[in-house]
Protein backbone atom coordinates (compact mmCIF):
# COMPACT_ATOMS: atom_id res chain seq x y z
CA UNK A 1 0.00 0.00 0.00
CA UNK A 2 0.99 3.54 -0.94
CA UNK A 3 3.21 5.11 2.51
CA UNK A 4 1.38 6.87 5.32
CA UNK A 5 3.37 10.41 6.00
CA UNK A 6 4.78 10.33 9.19
CA UNK A 7 3.30 13.52 10.35
CA UNK A 8 -0.14 13.42 11.32
CA UNK A 9 -2.99 11.50 12.16
CA UNK A 10 -4.80 9.11 9.58
CA UNK A 11 -7.92 10.32 8.20
CA UNK A 12 -10.92 7.87 6.23
CA UNK A 13 -9.52 9.56 3.04
CA UNK A 14 -6.63 7.51 3.40
CA UNK A 15 -8.29 4.37 4.07
CA UNK A 16 -11.08 4.99 1.69
CA UNK A 17 -8.76 4.89 -1.15
CA UNK A 18 -5.82 2.87 0.00
CA UNK A 19 -6.21 0.66 2.76
CA UNK A 20 -9.69 -0.74 2.96
CA UNK A 21 -9.23 -1.71 -0.17
CA UNK A 22 -5.75 -3.60 -0.27
CA UNK A 23 -6.85 -5.27 2.85
CA UNK A 24 -10.08 -6.79 1.88
CA UNK A 25 -8.36 -8.06 -1.12
CA UNK A 26 -5.25 -9.63 1.01
CA UNK A 27 -7.89 -10.75 2.88
CA UNK A 28 -9.58 -12.78 0.40
CA UNK A 29 -6.13 -14.01 -1.20
CA UNK A 30 -5.37 -15.53 2.25
CA UNK A 31 -8.97 -17.23 2.44
CA UNK A 32 -8.47 -18.49 -0.90
CA UNK A 33 -5.35 -20.03 -0.50
CA UNK A 34 -2.99 -17.90 -1.80
CA UNK A 35 0.57 -17.11 -0.28
CA UNK A 36 0.11 -12.91 -0.25
CA UNK A 37 1.93 -10.61 1.86
CA UNK A 38 0.59 -7.25 2.85
CA UNK A 39 3.37 -4.45 3.12
CA UNK A 40 3.17 -1.51 4.69
CA UNK A 41 5.18 1.56 5.91
CA UNK A 42 5.33 5.07 7.51
CA UNK A 43 6.79 7.48 4.75
CA UNK A 44 9.48 9.37 7.19
CA UNK A 45 11.57 11.70 5.10
CA UNK A 46 10.68 14.77 3.32
CA UNK A 47 9.89 18.58 3.98
CA UNK A 48 6.16 17.58 5.37
CA UNK A 49 8.26 15.99 8.43
CA UNK A 50 10.91 18.70 8.63
CA UNK A 51 8.81 21.52 8.72
CA UNK A 52 6.34 19.67 11.53
CA UNK A 53 8.87 18.91 13.36
CA UNK A 54 10.55 21.87 13.67
CA UNK A 55 7.21 24.11 14.33
CA UNK A 56 6.85 21.06 17.37
CA UNK A 57 10.58 21.96 18.61
CA UNK A 58 11.26 17.89 18.12
CA UNK A 59 13.81 16.66 15.80
CA UNK A 60 12.48 14.39 12.93
CA UNK A 61 13.50 11.12 14.32
CA UNK A 62 11.65 11.66 17.64
CA UNK A 63 8.81 12.78 15.67
CA UNK A 64 8.18 9.99 13.04
CA UNK A 65 8.83 7.40 15.25
CA UNK A 66 5.83 8.56 17.50
CA UNK A 67 3.54 8.67 14.58
CA UNK A 68 5.06 5.24 13.29
CA UNK A 69 3.62 3.70 16.22
CA UNK A 70 0.09 5.78 16.46
CA UNK A 71 -0.23 4.69 12.80
CA UNK A 72 -0.05 1.17 13.49
CA UNK A 73 -2.39 0.74 16.81
CA UNK A 74 -5.09 2.92 13.82
CA UNK A 75 -4.13 0.09 11.56
CA UNK A 76 -4.83 -2.30 13.87
CA UNK A 77 -7.69 -0.85 15.41
CA UNK A 78 -9.62 -0.63 11.46
CA UNK A 79 -8.46 -4.30 11.12
CA UNK A 80 -5.94 -3.93 8.74
CA UNK A 81 -4.10 -6.33 8.82
CA UNK A 82 -0.31 -6.02 7.54
CA UNK A 83 2.38 -8.88 7.38
CA UNK A 84 4.72 -5.86 7.76
CA UNK A 85 4.39 -2.56 9.03
CA UNK A 86 8.30 -0.76 8.55
CA UNK A 87 9.28 2.59 7.86
CA UNK A 88 11.06 4.29 5.19
CA UNK A 89 13.94 5.96 7.30
CA UNK A 90 15.16 2.22 8.27
CA UNK A 91 18.79 1.25 7.87
CA UNK A 92 17.54 -1.28 4.82
CA UNK A 93 15.61 1.56 2.85
CA UNK A 94 18.59 4.18 3.01
CA UNK A 95 20.96 1.26 2.54
CA UNK A 96 18.47 0.05 -0.97
CA UNK A 97 18.18 3.68 -2.10
CA UNK A 98 21.39 4.59 -2.13
CA UNK A 99 22.05 1.17 -4.01
CA UNK A 100 19.30 2.51 -6.58
CA UNK A 101 21.44 5.82 -6.99
CA UNK A 102 24.64 4.62 -7.41
CA UNK A 103 23.54 2.29 -9.98
CA UNK A 104 21.82 4.98 -12.03
CA UNK A 105 24.22 7.21 -11.80
CA UNK A 106 26.83 4.23 -13.09
CA UNK A 107 24.72 3.69 -16.12
CA UNK A 108 24.22 7.27 -16.56
CA UNK A 109 21.01 8.15 -16.15
CA UNK A 110 22.14 11.06 -13.61
CA UNK A 111 23.46 14.45 -13.78
CA UNK A 112 23.98 17.64 -12.01
CA UNK A 113 22.69 21.22 -13.09
CA UNK A 114 22.30 24.52 -11.62
CA UNK A 115 19.19 25.68 -10.33
CA UNK A 116 17.96 28.75 -8.46
CA UNK A 117 16.16 27.98 -5.10
CA UNK A 118 14.08 29.84 -3.22
CA UNK A 119 15.67 31.09 -0.64
CA UNK A 120 13.97 32.54 2.80
CA UNK A 121 15.97 35.42 4.08
CA UNK A 122 14.11 35.77 7.10
CA UNK A 123 14.60 31.73 8.13
CA UNK A 124 17.96 32.00 6.63
CA UNK A 125 17.36 28.64 4.72
CA UNK A 126 16.71 27.17 1.53
CA UNK A 127 12.69 26.24 0.79
CA UNK A 128 12.09 22.99 -0.77
CA UNK A 129 8.59 21.66 -1.09
CA UNK A 130 6.53 22.07 1.58
CA UNK A 131 8.41 25.37 2.90
CA UNK A 132 7.02 26.70 0.01
CA UNK A 133 3.30 27.40 -0.82
CA UNK A 134 1.93 28.91 -3.78
CA UNK A 135 -0.34 29.15 -6.76
CA UNK A 136 -0.92 25.80 -9.21
CA UNK A 137 0.80 26.86 -12.52
CA UNK A 138 -1.41 24.37 -14.23
CA UNK A 139 -4.83 24.73 -12.86
CA UNK A 140 -4.57 27.83 -10.56
CA UNK A 141 -5.17 26.55 -7.56
CA UNK A 142 -3.87 28.45 -4.56
CA UNK A 143 -2.34 26.89 -1.49
CA UNK A 144 -0.49 24.39 -2.85
CA UNK A 145 2.86 22.91 -1.68
CA UNK A 146 5.72 23.76 -4.23
CA UNK A 147 6.56 20.16 -5.94
CA UNK A 148 2.66 19.36 -6.50
CA UNK A 149 -1.05 19.73 -6.90
CA UNK A 150 -3.76 18.10 -4.75
CA UNK A 151 -5.91 19.79 -7.08
CA UNK A 152 -4.60 18.59 -11.00
CA UNK A 153 -2.61 15.75 -9.30
CA UNK A 154 0.42 17.62 -11.78
CA UNK A 155 3.98 18.12 -10.25
CA UNK A 156 6.21 20.39 -10.96
CA UNK A 157 9.84 21.78 -10.40
CA UNK A 158 11.49 24.29 -8.46
CA UNK A 159 10.37 27.41 -9.17
CA UNK A 160 7.51 27.07 -11.00
CA UNK A 161 5.03 27.49 -8.56
CA UNK A 162 2.99 31.29 -8.66
CA UNK A 163 3.18 33.52 -6.08
CA UNK A 164 5.33 31.83 -3.56
CA UNK A 165 5.02 32.62 -0.01
CA UNK A 166 7.68 30.63 2.89
CA UNK A 167 5.51 27.81 4.56
CA UNK A 168 6.74 28.70 7.85
CA UNK A 169 7.04 32.99 7.96
CA UNK A 170 5.13 33.73 4.92
CA UNK A 171 7.93 36.08 3.59
CA UNK A 172 8.33 36.20 -0.35
CA UNK A 173 11.52 34.17 -0.81
CA UNK A 174 14.45 35.36 -3.04
CA UNK A 175 16.27 33.29 -5.23
CA UNK A 176 19.92 31.57 -5.08
CA UNK A 177 21.69 29.10 -6.80
CA UNK A 178 22.31 25.80 -5.64
CA UNK A 179 23.92 22.76 -7.65
CA UNK A 180 20.94 19.47 -7.74
CA UNK A 181 21.06 16.35 -9.37
CA UNK A 182 18.49 15.27 -12.10
CA UNK A 183 17.07 11.64 -12.89
CA UNK A 184 16.82 11.23 -16.96
CA UNK A 185 13.01 10.73 -16.60
CA UNK A 186 12.74 11.63 -20.22
CA UNK A 187 15.46 8.84 -21.46
CA UNK A 188 12.05 6.36 -20.22
CA UNK A 189 9.21 8.02 -22.13
CA UNK A 190 9.36 5.03 -24.78
CA UNK A 191 10.16 2.46 -22.21
CA UNK A 192 7.04 3.56 -20.17
CA UNK A 193 4.98 3.63 -23.01
CA UNK A 194 5.27 0.50 -24.04
CA UNK A 195 4.61 -0.46 -20.60
CA UNK A 196 1.67 0.85 -20.03
CA UNK A 197 -0.19 -0.25 -23.55
CA UNK A 198 1.33 -4.01 -23.29
CA UNK A 199 -0.24 -4.82 -18.99
CA UNK A 200 -3.62 -5.06 -19.61
CA UNK A 201 -3.94 -5.25 -15.73
CA UNK A 202 -3.96 -1.67 -15.39
CA UNK A 203 -7.24 0.85 -14.88
CA UNK A 204 -7.99 1.99 -19.05
CA UNK A 205 -8.84 5.32 -17.91
CA UNK A 206 -5.53 5.91 -15.59
CA UNK A 207 -3.57 4.37 -17.95
CA UNK A 208 -4.55 6.82 -20.56
CA UNK A 209 -4.17 9.97 -18.52
CA UNK A 210 -0.55 8.90 -17.95
CA UNK A 211 0.16 8.19 -21.83
CA UNK A 212 -1.07 11.64 -22.68
CA UNK A 213 1.51 12.76 -20.23
CA UNK A 214 4.00 10.55 -21.63
CA UNK A 215 3.04 12.37 -25.19
CA UNK A 216 3.48 15.71 -24.09
CA UNK A 217 6.98 15.24 -23.41
CA UNK A 218 8.53 13.98 -19.83
CA UNK A 219 10.95 16.39 -18.46
CA UNK A 220 13.77 15.11 -16.13
CA UNK A 221 13.49 14.75 -12.54
CA UNK A 222 15.04 16.76 -9.75
CA UNK A 223 15.69 14.27 -6.77
CA UNK A 224 17.68 16.17 -4.49
CA UNK A 225 16.84 18.96 -1.92
CA UNK A 226 18.99 21.05 -0.01
CA UNK A 227 17.64 19.96 3.36
CA UNK A 228 18.80 17.97 6.90
CA UNK A 229 16.09 15.10 7.13
CA UNK A 230 16.67 12.94 4.52
CA UNK A 231 18.62 9.79 2.82
CA UNK A 232 21.94 11.42 1.99
CA UNK A 233 23.17 11.55 -1.49
CA UNK A 234 26.19 9.01 -1.62
CA UNK A 235 28.85 11.33 -3.29
CA UNK A 236 30.91 13.28 -2.24
CA UNK A 237 30.42 15.97 -4.05
CA UNK A 238 26.68 15.94 -2.80
CA UNK A 239 27.50 16.87 0.95
CA UNK A 240 24.64 18.09 2.75
CA UNK A 241 22.07 16.59 0.22
CA UNK A 242 19.49 14.14 0.70
CA UNK A 243 16.94 12.75 -2.00
CA UNK A 244 13.98 13.94 -2.43
CA UNK A 245 11.44 12.39 -0.49
CA UNK A 246 9.82 10.54 -4.21
CA UNK A 247 13.07 8.89 -5.44
CA UNK A 248 13.61 7.35 -1.64
CA UNK A 249 9.95 6.37 -0.37
CA UNK A 250 8.76 4.03 -3.11
CA UNK A 251 11.63 1.68 -2.47
CA UNK A 252 10.34 0.90 0.72
CA UNK A 253 8.18 -1.22 -0.97
CA UNK A 254 10.93 -3.17 -1.66
CA UNK A 255 13.09 -2.66 1.25
CA UNK A 256 9.73 -3.51 3.61
CA UNK A 257 9.24 -6.66 1.51
CA UNK A 258 13.29 -7.59 1.34
CA UNK A 259 13.19 -7.04 5.06
CA UNK A 260 10.34 -9.76 5.36
CA UNK A 261 11.53 -12.30 3.43
CA UNK A 262 15.22 -11.88 4.74
CA UNK A 263 14.14 -12.73 8.37
CA UNK A 264 12.39 -15.64 6.83
CA UNK A 265 15.03 -17.11 5.32
CA UNK A 266 13.80 -16.85 2.00
CA UNK A 267 15.85 -14.82 -1.21
CA UNK A 268 13.92 -11.63 -1.15
CA UNK A 269 15.10 -10.48 -4.78
CA UNK A 270 13.87 -13.63 -6.32
CA UNK A 271 10.97 -13.61 -4.02
CA UNK A 272 9.90 -10.20 -5.15
CA UNK A 273 10.54 -10.94 -8.90
CA UNK A 274 8.22 -14.09 -8.99
CA UNK A 275 5.51 -12.91 -7.38
CA UNK A 276 2.50 -10.63 -8.40
CA UNK A 277 2.75 -7.37 -7.43
CA UNK A 278 -0.34 -4.89 -6.13
CA UNK A 279 0.44 -1.09 -5.18
CA UNK A 280 -2.84 0.07 -3.96
CA UNK A 281 -2.70 3.86 -4.22
CA UNK A 282 -5.22 6.58 -4.63
CA UNK A 283 -5.52 8.69 -7.71
CA UNK A 284 -3.52 11.95 -6.47
CA UNK A 285 -0.72 9.93 -6.39
CA UNK A 286 -0.81 8.76 -9.91
CA UNK A 287 2.00 10.72 -12.18
CA UNK A 288 4.45 9.08 -9.30
CA UNK A 289 3.19 5.15 -9.38
CA UNK A 290 2.66 5.08 -13.22
CA UNK A 291 6.03 7.07 -14.45
CA UNK A 292 9.14 7.86 -11.62
CA UNK A 293 8.56 4.39 -9.76
CA UNK A 294 8.26 2.40 -13.02
CA UNK A 295 11.33 4.28 -14.42
CA UNK A 296 13.32 3.85 -11.84
CA UNK A 297 13.11 0.13 -11.74
CA UNK A 298 13.68 -0.08 -15.54
CA UNK A 299 16.94 2.11 -15.03
CA UNK A 300 17.99 -0.35 -11.88
CA UNK A 301 17.08 -3.60 -13.99
CA UNK A 302 16.89 -5.83 -10.83
CA UNK A 303 13.21 -5.06 -9.41
CA UNK A 304 10.17 -5.86 -11.47
CA UNK A 305 7.24 -3.42 -11.94
CA UNK A 306 4.00 -3.79 -10.19
CA UNK A 307 1.47 -6.00 -12.06
CA UNK A 308 -1.60 -4.19 -11.01
CA UNK A 309 -1.94 -0.60 -9.39
CA UNK A 310 -5.35 -0.27 -8.22
CA UNK A 311 -6.33 3.00 -7.87
CA UNK A 312 -9.26 4.80 -6.41
CA UNK A 313 -10.34 8.34 -6.65
CA UNK A 314 -10.51 11.65 -4.03
CA UNK A 315 -12.55 11.50 -0.58
CA UNK A 316 -15.36 13.91 -0.05
CA UNK A 317 -17.35 14.54 3.34
CA UNK A 318 -20.73 16.00 2.66
CA UNK A 319 -19.98 17.32 -0.38
CA UNK A 320 -16.55 19.27 -0.14
CA UNK A 321 -13.10 17.77 -0.41
CA UNK A 322 -11.30 17.28 2.72
CA UNK A 323 -9.17 19.97 4.48
CA UNK A 324 -7.22 20.17 7.67
CA UNK A 325 -6.42 23.29 7.77
CA UNK A 326 -10.56 23.90 7.46
CA UNK A 327 -10.94 21.37 10.11
CA UNK A 328 -13.27 19.79 7.41
CA UNK A 329 -12.14 15.75 8.06
CA UNK A 330 -12.75 13.43 9.84
CA UNK A 331 -9.81 11.26 11.42
CA UNK A 332 -9.84 7.33 11.67
CA UNK A 333 -9.29 7.95 15.60
CA UNK A 334 -11.59 10.01 16.01
CA UNK A 335 -14.42 7.65 13.83
CA UNK A 336 -13.37 4.49 16.56
CA UNK A 337 -14.06 6.50 19.65
CA UNK A 338 -17.59 6.57 18.40
CA UNK A 339 -18.32 3.41 15.74
CA UNK A 340 -17.09 -0.07 15.51
CA UNK A 341 -14.76 -0.33 13.05
CA UNK A 342 -16.62 -2.65 10.53
CA UNK A 343 -19.43 0.03 9.96
CA UNK A 344 -16.64 2.05 8.19
CA UNK A 345 -15.17 -0.97 6.80
CA UNK A 346 -18.82 -2.06 5.54
CA UNK A 347 -19.94 1.30 4.63
CA UNK A 348 -16.60 2.39 2.83
CA UNK A 349 -16.35 -1.08 0.92
CA UNK A 350 -20.09 -0.46 -0.18
CA UNK A 351 -19.63 2.98 -1.66
CA UNK A 352 -16.43 3.28 -3.14
CA UNK A 353 -16.32 1.84 -6.78
CA UNK A 354 -12.87 0.54 -8.56
CA UNK A 355 -12.74 4.09 -10.51
CA UNK A 356 -11.41 7.25 -10.76
CA UNK A 357 -15.14 8.67 -9.24
CA UNK A 358 -14.55 10.68 -6.17
CA UNK A 359 -16.35 9.02 -3.00
CA UNK A 360 -18.53 10.91 -0.86
CA UNK A 361 -18.79 10.28 2.80
CA UNK A 362 -22.18 11.34 3.80
CA UNK A 363 -23.18 10.70 7.68
CA UNK A 364 -26.87 10.33 7.23
CA UNK A 365 -25.84 8.08 3.97
CA UNK A 366 -23.52 6.20 6.35
CA UNK A 367 -26.55 5.60 8.99
CA UNK A 368 -28.88 4.32 6.55
CA UNK A 369 -26.62 2.04 4.82
CA UNK A 370 -25.74 0.57 8.65
CA UNK A 371 -29.00 0.05 9.62
CA UNK A 372 -30.80 -1.01 6.43
CA UNK A 373 -27.91 -3.45 5.29
CA UNK A 374 -25.51 -4.59 7.32
CA UNK A 375 -28.07 -4.49 10.13
CA UNK A 376 -32.52 -5.09 9.17
CA UNK A 377 -30.65 -7.36 6.12
CA UNK A 378 -27.68 -9.40 7.25
CA UNK A 379 -27.62 -8.86 10.66
CA UNK A 380 -31.52 -9.84 11.28
CA UNK A 381 -30.93 -12.88 8.85
CA UNK A 382 -28.43 -14.00 11.21
CA UNK A 383 -30.37 -13.46 14.62
CA UNK A 384 -33.09 -15.41 13.60
CA UNK A 385 -31.93 -18.02 12.63
CA UNK A 386 -29.89 -18.77 15.49
CA UNK A 387 -32.00 -17.56 18.15
CA UNK A 388 -34.84 -19.53 16.33
CA UNK A 389 -32.44 -22.64 17.09
CA UNK A 390 -31.45 -21.36 20.21
CA UNK A 391 -35.06 -21.06 21.42
CA UNK A 392 -37.06 -23.67 19.86
CA UNK A 393 -34.03 -26.88 19.36
CA UNK A 394 -32.82 -26.02 22.40
CA UNK A 395 -29.32 -24.81 20.22
CA UNK A 396 -29.14 -28.10 18.50
CA UNK A 397 -28.89 -27.89 14.83
CA UNK A 398 -32.23 -29.77 13.14
CA UNK A 399 -31.47 -32.67 10.88
CA UNK A 400 -32.60 -31.73 7.10
CA UNK A 401 -35.89 -34.02 5.85
CA UNK A 402 -37.15 -33.58 2.43
CA UNK A 403 -35.93 -30.25 0.33
CA UNK A 404 -38.70 -28.61 -1.72
CA UNK A 405 -38.08 -26.71 -5.02
CA UNK A 406 -37.55 -23.69 -2.55
CA UNK A 407 -34.99 -25.49 -0.39
CA UNK A 408 -33.34 -26.18 -3.58
CA UNK A 409 -33.22 -23.20 -4.63
CA UNK A 410 -31.08 -22.19 -1.20
CA UNK A 411 -29.32 -24.53 -1.93
CA UNK A 412 -27.83 -23.45 -5.26
CA UNK A 413 -27.75 -20.17 -4.22
CA UNK A 414 -25.32 -21.02 -1.17
CA UNK A 415 -23.63 -23.34 -3.56
CA UNK A 416 -22.47 -20.55 -6.30
CA UNK A 417 -22.00 -17.56 -3.85
CA UNK A 418 -18.50 -18.06 -2.85
CA UNK A 419 -17.13 -18.38 -6.44
CA UNK A 420 -19.80 -15.23 -7.55
CA UNK A 421 -18.06 -12.97 -4.88
CA UNK A 422 -14.66 -14.17 -5.73
CA UNK A 423 -15.00 -13.42 -9.54
CA UNK A 424 -15.78 -9.82 -8.11
CA UNK A 425 -12.91 -9.34 -5.67
CA UNK A 426 -10.38 -11.07 -7.77
CA UNK A 427 -11.01 -8.16 -10.57
CA UNK A 428 -10.99 -5.66 -7.59
CA UNK A 429 -14.44 -4.80 -7.96
CA UNK A 430 -15.41 -4.37 -3.91
CA UNK A 431 -18.20 -2.91 -3.80
CA UNK A 432 -19.63 -5.46 -6.40
CA UNK A 433 -18.35 -8.73 -4.53
CA UNK A 434 -19.98 -6.97 -1.32
CA UNK A 435 -23.50 -6.03 -3.19
CA UNK A 436 -24.05 -10.12 -4.18
CA UNK A 437 -23.23 -10.91 -0.54
CA UNK A 438 -26.16 -8.22 0.19
CA UNK A 439 -28.74 -9.60 -2.01
CA UNK A 440 -27.34 -13.59 -0.94
CA UNK A 441 -28.24 -12.71 2.61
CA UNK A 442 -31.86 -10.47 1.19
CA UNK A 443 -32.62 -13.91 -0.44
CA UNK A 444 -31.94 -15.46 2.86
CA UNK A 445 -34.13 -12.87 5.08
CA UNK A 446 -37.30 -13.96 1.96
CA UNK A 447 -36.64 -17.63 2.35
CA UNK A 448 -36.94 -17.54 5.65
CA UNK A 449 -40.08 -15.32 5.77
CA UNK A 450 -41.29 -17.61 3.25
CA UNK A 451 -40.75 -20.73 5.42
CA UNK A 452 -42.61 -19.84 8.55
CA UNK A 453 -40.39 -21.96 10.81
CA UNK A 454 -42.77 -20.89 13.70
CA UNK A 455 -45.68 -22.86 12.47
CA UNK A 456 -44.06 -26.05 12.44
CA UNK A 457 -41.11 -26.80 14.17
CA UNK A 458 -41.08 -30.40 12.76
CA UNK A 459 -41.68 -29.20 9.51
CA UNK A 460 -38.65 -26.05 9.76
CA UNK A 461 -35.81 -28.72 10.71
CA UNK A 462 -34.76 -28.43 7.08
CA UNK A 463 -34.88 -24.65 6.36
CA UNK A 464 -33.26 -24.17 9.51
CA UNK A 465 -30.55 -27.16 8.84
CA UNK A 466 -30.42 -24.57 5.52
CA UNK A 467 -30.03 -21.62 6.81
CA UNK A 468 -27.47 -22.26 9.65
CA UNK A 469 -25.52 -23.26 6.55
CA UNK A 470 -26.12 -20.28 4.86
CA UNK A 471 -25.22 -18.11 7.81
CA UNK A 472 -21.87 -20.17 7.80
CA UNK A 473 -21.66 -18.69 4.44
CA UNK A 474 -21.76 -15.09 5.28
CA UNK A 475 -19.45 -15.65 8.04
CA UNK A 476 -16.52 -16.48 5.67
CA UNK A 477 -17.82 -13.95 2.78
CA UNK A 478 -17.83 -11.11 5.11
CA UNK A 479 -14.68 -11.88 6.52
CA UNK A 480 -12.74 -10.06 4.63
CA UNK A 481 -15.28 -7.14 4.65
CA UNK A 482 -16.17 -7.03 8.52
CA UNK A 483 -13.25 -9.13 10.08
CA UNK A 484 -13.79 -8.60 13.43
CA UNK A 485 -18.03 -9.21 13.14
CA UNK A 486 -17.19 -12.09 11.08
CA UNK A 487 -15.17 -14.04 13.66
CA UNK A 488 -17.63 -13.01 16.58
CA UNK A 489 -20.22 -14.97 14.37
CA UNK A 490 -17.67 -17.58 14.18
CA UNK A 491 -17.82 -18.02 17.72
CA UNK A 492 -21.73 -18.21 18.04
CA UNK A 493 -21.76 -20.91 15.60
CA UNK A 494 -19.40 -22.62 17.90
CA UNK A 495 -16.72 -23.58 14.88
CA UNK A 496 -13.86 -24.85 15.08
CA UNK A 497 -10.51 -22.54 14.50
CA UNK A 498 -11.21 -18.88 13.49
CA UNK A 499 -12.71 -17.65 10.95
CA UNK A 500 -9.40 -15.83 9.51
CA UNK A 501 -8.16 -19.06 8.43
CA UNK A 502 -11.56 -20.79 6.76
CA UNK A 503 -11.32 -22.47 2.63
CA UNK A 504 -13.15 -19.52 1.05
CA UNK A 505 -14.64 -22.28 -1.29
CA UNK A 506 -15.93 -23.96 1.72
CA UNK A 507 -18.47 -21.26 2.10
CA UNK A 508 -20.54 -23.07 -0.77
CA UNK A 509 -20.67 -26.44 1.16
CA UNK A 510 -22.34 -27.07 4.01
CA UNK A 511 -20.80 -27.97 6.68
CA UNK A 512 -22.25 -27.24 9.66
CA UNK A 513 -24.00 -31.03 10.01
CA UNK A 514 -27.22 -32.35 12.15
CA UNK A 515 -27.11 -32.44 15.65
CA UNK A 516 -24.36 -29.57 16.00
CA UNK A 517 -25.37 -27.28 18.74
CA UNK A 518 -24.86 -23.71 18.38
CA UNK A 519 -23.43 -21.01 21.14
CA UNK A 520 -25.84 -18.63 22.83
CA UNK A 521 -26.95 -15.86 20.21
CA UNK A 522 -25.81 -12.30 20.72
CA UNK A 523 -27.22 -9.50 18.63
CA UNK A 524 -23.89 -8.91 16.06
CA UNK A 525 -25.05 -4.83 15.23
CA UNK A 526 -26.01 -1.85 17.03
CA UNK A 527 -28.66 0.47 15.15
CA UNK A 528 -26.87 4.14 14.69
CA UNK A 529 -29.18 6.70 16.05
CA UNK A 530 -30.38 9.96 14.79
CA UNK A 531 -28.29 11.22 18.02
CA UNK A 532 -25.16 9.94 16.84
CA UNK A 533 -24.93 11.88 13.62
CA UNK A 534 -26.61 14.58 15.44
CA UNK A 535 -23.16 14.64 16.99
CA UNK A 536 -21.16 13.99 14.48
CA UNK A 537 -22.48 16.35 12.19
CA UNK A 538 -22.09 19.14 15.32
CA UNK A 539 -18.37 18.69 15.13
CA UNK A 540 -17.73 20.22 11.55
CA UNK A 541 -17.10 23.80 10.69
CA UNK A 542 -20.29 26.06 10.10
CA UNK A 543 -18.27 27.25 6.85
CA UNK A 544 -19.35 24.11 5.23
CA UNK A 545 -22.73 25.25 3.45
CA UNK A 546 -20.79 28.45 2.02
Amino acid sequence: TALIYANGEIHLGHITSTYLPADIFVRFCRLRGDEVIHVGATDDFGTPILVEAERKGINPEEFVAYWNKIDQKDFDDLGISFDIFYKTSSKENIELVQHFFERLHEKGYIYKQAVWQPYCENCGKFLPDRYVRGTCPYCGATDQYSDSCENCGRTFQPGEILEPHCAICGAKPTSRESEHFFFKLSHFSNALEKWLLENKNLQPEVKNYVLSWIREGLRDWDISRDITWGVPIPLEEAKGKVFYVWFDNHIGYISTALKYFGERGVDGKEAWNSSKIYHFIGKDIVYHHYLFLPAMRLGVGEFKLPDFIPTRGYFLLEGQKFSKSRKWYVSLRDYLKNFPADYLRYYLAAITPYSQLDVNFDWEDFQKKINNELIANIGNFIHRTLSFIWSNYNGEVPEAKTFDELDRELKEKVKTVARDVAKEISKNELSRGLRIITEFSDFCNQYFQQKQPWVDKEEAKTALYLCVNAVRSLAILLEPYIPFSAERLWQQLNLKGTVHEQDWNSASEFRIPSHHRINKPVILFKKVEDEDIRKEREKLPKLSTS
